[in-house]
């Protein structure tokens, strides 16, 4: 007998080799019809470890802790949509015969499969066809089978059966640890989890086609990425449909060019943003923004070059890890010589902490710059601002002492909830990204200070009670995070704002502190930025604003729009005054209709809209409209205490 116990913390004992389906079936045959896959943690596990997701039907044999998972959990969708991408390559098999497969994996709203067409080119006509044989074989009820199978025999199979990527992949796998699992006709190597059978799948849209090299390589194949969504219920399928398209509308890309905020330029290069005049004034007061409150943090600027010798990145560890995927290293005439474009801040700010001797009288110390840093990403990778070669931190790092590092961690942590607050991102989950033990090559830094800073930010999010989940793996390689996983304002889950504790980095500069009592110590290091990125900040901000952006954000607060000519320099005089009382505005004079000058300031989103004629002129006041409404009229002085008592309102000042 084997003892089970149920998150409410009861235990019952079962045979040996029960299944998660028999435990659910022994509650309810309903509960067994809605478990999708189960979770079992054994007793000697950490208490952070999230435990293994296995198969409803995978015997168990050992004491565990269960969670039986249903469609509701983000483990269950997992498995869902990676049973439905076998799913779909079972369809594909059976609609273009010699098809050969790459990966299917699930991703975070569904799936894809890299697929080798075999000569042929997919198109949108084929996703028609794709989604009814989806169907057809869903409807068939076929079970996923997990097949234990040895090296040999894979190779043997997918020789036999033309794959060569699957060869690959098996060539490099260990004899003993090879699984298949078949669903109808099909069979794919794969490790699972998957689902009981077919039948909860009953809604099936194939999304979008896209290139991707084998593995990743821009050397080797291309192949077709084929993008697909599955659910248990058609209502769920419309209801995600409904999002997409209006994730569409708020497409940052779109946005970003009807407000002229940011522009590409292939001449310039891929991935190299080009932030138009208003797209400037934005970044610039999202900088003053973050720039006053750390300020009243003790944050202290610094400024560092866009460049750095080769060696500096080899001390901080980035070149190891890097560096054959990163851009190649800057030759100068001098021979030998040689530079890079920083790839991150932390290792300049470190050169700035060894620029002088410290005392534990001077800790904490807090460094902040916004500074650009430069990586290589793939062609197709790249996808406007949130996937850039080049992008500006808001980056700090703070120096201290390990009787300072907890306070320390949770004022960061004030410091980026203070920014979700004001700008309303109020549903976000903090992760706390730990490394994963079965590969300790990918990380620096001894096992003791990655405990201690893994238990470190475990404490802190607990203490400020944080919404947390611990994900495994996740860390960087030279310290654990805490990352800040943002739902905008359709349900989309973004990451924004990250905290680090390195100890690692202060080891391989040397830096150190006189301690009270004259011995030399090495200080703590936090990596911490807010925003992440400006780029990707500002493209999730307009994706979740739909481009209407806080009136103390947007880069136009204020457009003024004379009746007709002859009241322009009225106008004039109101735009002055408002630019004179550090209010962003501007005047639309052109030659247009006023309707036409009105749809157009809409289309930027401009928050407040002044209009000027002939009775304001003679009144000496202005009519004003916020959004859709109508304000009414005020003179320029009460407009000037409008918005800047509609600018302290969101502010909270």
């Amino acid at each position: 007998m084997i003892n089970i116990k149920f998150p409410d913390g009861s235990v019952r004992q079962y045979e040996s080799g029960v299944t998660g389906y028999d435990v659910a079936m022994g509650i309810s045959p309903r509960l067994a019809e809605q478990v999708l896959a189960v979770n079992i943690k054994r007793p000697d596990e950490p208490e952070t470890s999230k435990g293994t997701v296995i198969d409803v039907t995978r015997p168990i044999t050992e004491d565990v802790e269960i969670r039986l998972l249903k469609w509701e959990d983000d483990e269950a969708k997992k498995v869902f949509w990676h049973s439905s991408s076998h799913l779909m390559a079972e369809a594909l098999e059976a609609l273009f015969p010699g098809v050969k497969f790459g990966i299917g994996p699930a991703i975070e709203n569904g799936f894809y499969y890299d697929v080798d067409m075999n000569g042929r080119t997919l198109t949108d006509a084929d996703f028609k066809a794709i989604e009814n044989k989806m169907l057809e074989f869903a409807r068939q009820k076929q079970d996923y089978k997990r097949i234990e199978v040895s090296k040999a025999d894979a190779m043997k199979y997918f020789t036999e059966k033309g794959d060569q990527y699957k060869q690959e992949l098996i060539s490099e796998l260990e004899d003993g640890t090879i699984t298949y699992y078949t669903n109808g006709q099909f069979t794919d190597l794969c490790r699972g989890p998957h689902l009981k059978n077919t039948d909860v799948i009953k809604a099936v849209k194939v999304l979008s086609l896209a290139g991707a090299y084998w593995r990743g390589d821009e050397k080797r194949q291309q192949l077709t990425r084929i993008y697909g969504i599955t659910f248990p219920k058609a209502s769920l399928l419309t209801e995600y449909l409904q999002v997409l398209e209006e994730a569409k509308k708020r497409d940052h890309r779109k946005i970003g060019k009807e407000m002229e905020l940011f522009t590409f330029s292939q001449r310039v290069g891929a991935g190299l943003p080009l932030w138009l005049p208003r797209g400037a004034a934005l970044r610039n007061t999202l900088q003053n923004f973050l720039q006053k409150k750390q300020a009243e943090y003790g944050y202290l600027p610094v400024v560092t070059p866009h460049i750095g010798g080769k060696e500096l990145y080899v001390t901080s560890g980035h070149y190891a890890k890097y560096g054959k995927d990163s851009f190649q290293p800057i030759h100068t005439p001098q021979e030998g010589e040689e530079y890079l474009l920083k790839p991150m801040n932390c290792p300049h700010h470190c050169e700035i902490y060894r620029s002088a001797p410290r005392s534990y009288k001077d800790l904490p110390l807090r460094f902040a710059e916004f500074g650009t840093v430069y990586r290589y990403e793939q062609s197709g990778e790249l996808h406007g601002l949130t996937r850039v070669r080049s992008f500006t931190q808001d980056d700090a790092h703070l120096f201290c002492r390990q009787d300072q590092l907890q306070e320390e961690f949770e004022k960061v942590i004030d410091l980026i909830l203070y920014v979700f607050k004001t700008l309303h991102f109020d549903k976000f989950t903090a992760q706390v990204s730990l490394r994963d033990p079965k590969n300790p090559s990918k990380y620096i830094g001894s096992d003791e200070n990655w405990n201690k800073a893994e238990q470190g930010i475990i404490d802190a999010a607990k203490k400020k009670g944080l919404p947390y989940v611990v994900e495994t793996g996740e860390a960087a390689f030279y310290g654990p995070k805490l990352d800040f996983m943002v739902k905008d304002a359709i349900g989309r889950s973004w990451q924004l704002g990250t905290i680090q504790v390195d100890y690692n980095l202060p080891e391989r500069f040397e830096l150190e502190y006189i301690d009270s009592d004259g011995s030399r110590k090495r200080p703590v290091m936090i990596h911490r930025a807010p925003f992440g990125s400006l780029e990707r900040f500002v493209a999730v901000l307009l994706e979740h604003t739909a481009g209407h952006l806080p009136l103390w954000l947007h880069p136009d607060q204020v457009k003024v729009l004379p009746v007709s000519e002859k009241y322009a320099d009225y106008a004039k005089k109101v735009v002055n005054v408002l630019n004179n009382s550090d209010i962003r505005a501007s005047m639309d004079d052109r030659n247009e209709t006023l309707g036409k000058r009105i749809r157009e300031t809409s289309l930027m989103r401009v928050p407040v809209l002044v209009i000027v004629g002939e009775k304001e002129v003679a009144d000496e006041s202005v009519s004003v409209r916020r959004g859709a409404v109508d304000q009414g009229s005020m003179s320029v002085q009460g407009l000037v205490d409008y918005v800047r008592g509609a600018v302290a309102e969101e502010l909270g000042q």
